[in-house]
């Protein structure tokens, strides 16, 4: 039933947003193809959307016979995109967004503030004058709000009024194709364009239909089976979006990956062969979303990729899928078949033997954080596999690590070829580095502590346990990347560990100290809501100014508060981590921490039709006020809507399946026969003929 029957004409090739938007919201609405037509059947004083059929590649362009028509019968004219006309002031030239947002600039909106934000994406806008812009588009910081103002920012309009008409510079009728958002700043937009056209009507959008959306409200009851559904989903996303590289489009995959500086590149065709893994697996989608909503691609070949993918795929069975030799050809491709374990890193006169390179364009480049998650995804991937032919490489990785690390335990955050080499040995295991960096070393000393338990190696509970009391002792004075979160996020899992090597009163303390902390912004909808540390400590703070949007990496968030989760960074690991802790303690806050974060990612989990590349994928960022896809998307590289085969999608299904199995990692890699590889590699790599365990301090599996 019709809440009114407003005389809107639609002027539009085909389908269109517009139609589906009045659709779902029961409004009533004539389309016409032709202009002339248009006008011709329109009530005098009625309302005509022009919407622009050939965008971007071709400008909307009326007859005169339009606009005079139009003119005698007093028509409210939306027209969108339009070529250059006597009757409107705008120019020829185009403005190609990325990183700039619609910035409503009006107080005349109901439901909106003037500063408000828009995401257009990439979008194409015609350069324009007016003094009566309802929208401006510019590159601002800000979560949802132009925090800075836009008085130091080259704008132009992006919606005006302009007689009788509304001008809007871009394809604004886009919205639901396009993902603009958020819906509660876009909606009001479209409530008063439709208010202009006709006042005798009480326009309301409350449906607005979703192209990309979460697999389930924030309230909505779930299925019995919605974990093993995520986790089914989350592996097929794999496959749909064709990230395991084909020998068939290699050569397409190596020319978009470059030197690894610029790797981002159209979609692949949905059309082409998906791989076995052979040839590894791509990093994911860049947060950049084009006007058909498509995503870019990031092909870039990552080490840390590849092991995470091998462990999740490990850890869902399903017949249709050749899970496990797909994983298995990740592994070998990571230590056998690529230059990631080659070179330098297989010559066992060097100083970087047993080290994995961070990608396969910069092999040379050793993040300890990076290597921490390559040896963790294989161990898992080995373990769910039950083959031990990965053993030698896990146990030199970490050893490679170990041996290259100072007196107090920390690394620092990356080293290179050259300057170890440069450096030697004994410069390195010398050092007297304090990086209290949770992001960077915490994962690393969690692998000592998993080495030692199968070896009993001593040293390397020593390093660790030395490196972990210096940064609790220096808590909460850490440094931090992208936010303060995502460290208790890493440091939660080497403390959880090191209870399970020595179950002291300390370290059941620490690892309170800071999961405790962490969940203090446990949302009740399980979202860990993200927060900026101190000033000054932050590697990638807050963005400090509109110039300084999306110059380098950066939070999701503008301040503390902003209520963004962030399955990068920190709810990822946080997950993982907090059922290792909850399996270690048997603590009953853990186990309904994980709980309620398992609830969430599987709501949050994405569902699109549309788009089957995103289709079971979780982005970076979302607003669990809004329950929509939506933050600051101010980093450079890894922005709110960007997925990642490993980091994110890795971490989040292999989660669920070890939650959904009552298993942890450290329960399902107890009992790896590592040990009859790891002592000959301790006394190759450290020349040291006594790798025996304390008979005072036997480990604890």
């Amino acid at each position: 039933m019709a809440k009114s029957s407003p005389g809107i004409i639609i002027c539009a090739d085909g389908k269109n947003d517009i139609a589906a938007m009045l659709e779902a919201n029961n409004y009533p609405y004539k389309t016409y193809a032709d202009p002339l037509a248009a006008v011709q059947a329109a009530k005098k004083g009625s309302g005509i959307l022009f919407l622009a059929g050939g965008y971007p590649a071709k400008k909307l362009s009326l007859p005169e016979q339009v606009w005079e028509i139009a003119a005698r019968k007093k028509l409210r004219l939306y027209i969108e995109y339009p070529a250059v006309a006597k009757q409107l002031p705008v120019a020829d030239s185009v403005l190609q967004t990325q990183l700039e947002r619609g910035i409503i600039t009006t107080s005349k909106m109901k439901g909106a503030d003037s500063l408000d934000l828009i995401g257009i994406h990439n979008s194409s806008v015609i350069k324009a004058k007016s003094s009566q812009a309802l929208l401006m588009v510019g590159k601002v910081a800000g979560f949802d709000v132009a925090q800075y103002g836009i008085a130091d920012v080259k704008t132009y309009p992006l919606l005006f009024q302009h007689k009788y008409s509304l001008v809007a510079t871009t394809k604004l009728s886009n919205s639901i194709t396009g993902r603009f958002g958020p819906v509660d700043h876009l909606r009001p937009v479209w409530e008063h364009i439709f208010s202009w056209l006709d006042p005798s009507v009480q326009w309301q959008f409350k449906n607005w239909p979703l192209q990309v959306a979460p697999m389930f409200k924030t309230n909505e009851q779930l299925p019995a089976n919605s974990t093993q559904q995520a986790m089914k989903k989350g592996v097929d996303w794999f496959y749909n979006g064709r990230f395991f590289v084909h020998p068939t489009w290699e050569a397409l995959f190596l020319q978009r990956q470059g030197d690894g500086l610029d790797v981002a590149g159209p979609p692949l065709d949905l059309s082409l062969p998906v791989g076995d893994g052979s040839l590894g697996v791509l990093e994911g989608h860049l947060s950049r979303i084009q006007a058909d909503g498509s995503q870019i691609y990031r092909y870039w070949m990552r080490a840390d990729c590849n092991a995470e993918v091998a462990f999740a795929l490990t850890t869902v069975k399903d017949p249709a899928r050749q899970n496990n030799q797909v994983a298995a050809n990740l592994l070998d491709y990571i230590f056998k078949h690529s230059n990631l374990r080659a070179g330098s890193r297989n010559d066992k006169s060097s100083v970087a033997y047993g080290l994995v390179g961070w990608s396969t364009t910069h092999p040379h480049v050793y993040y300890g954080d990076d290597n921490a998650r390559v040896i963790l995804g294989a161990m898992g991937a080995a373990a769910g596999l039950q083959d031990n032919r990965w053993n030698r490489y896990i146990a030199e990785a970490i050893l490679a690590n170990f041996r290259t690390t100072g007196k107090t335990g920390f690394r620092g955050p990356r080293l290179e070829d050259d300057k170890i080499v440069k450096q030697g040995l004994k410069a390195l295991q010398e050092g007297q580095i304090i990086n209290p960096h949770p992001h960077f070393e915490a994962w690393m000393w969690a692998c000592y502590l998993w080495l030692y338990d199968k070896t009993g190696y001593k040293p390397l509970l020593d390093q660790a346990k030395k490196a972990i009391a210096i940064t609790m002792e220096i808590y909460p004075d850490w440094k931090w990347t992208n936010g303060i979160q995502q460290e208790r996020a890493r440091m939660i899992l080497p403390l959880a560990w090191l209870v399970r090597v020595e179950d002291t009163p300390q370290h059941r303390q620490w690892l309170a100290t800071v999961a405790d902390r962490l969940l203090q912004n446990l949302d009740a909808s399980g979202a860990i809501r993200e927060e900026l540390g101190a000033a000054g400590a932050g590697q990638y703070g807050a963005t400090k100014s509109n110039a300084d949007y999306g110059k380098h990496e950066a939070p999701l968030i503008a301040k503390n508060g902003d209520e963004v989760a962030d399955m990068l960074y920190t709810t990822n690991f946080a997950f993982f981590a907090l059922n290792e802790a909850a399996a270690a303690t048997n603590d009953k806050k853990y186990r309904d921490a994980v709980a309620k974060i398992a609830d969430f990612l599987v709501r949050i989990q994405v569902q699109s039709k549309t788009h089957p590349d995103l289709d079971g994928a979780w982005f970076r960022a979302f607003d669990y006020k809004r329950w929509e896809y939506w933050a600051s998307n101010a980093d450079a590289g890894w922005g709110a809507w960007g997925t990642l085969t490993g980091w994110t999608q890795s971490w989040i299904v292999s989660t669920l399946a070890m939650k959904d199995q009552q298993k942890s990692l450290w329960e399902i890699t107890k009992n790896s026969d590592i040990k009859q590889e790891a002592l000959p590699a301790i006394q190759l790599m450290l020349k040291d003929p006594l790798p025996l365990k304390s008979s005072t301090n036997t480990p604890k599996s």
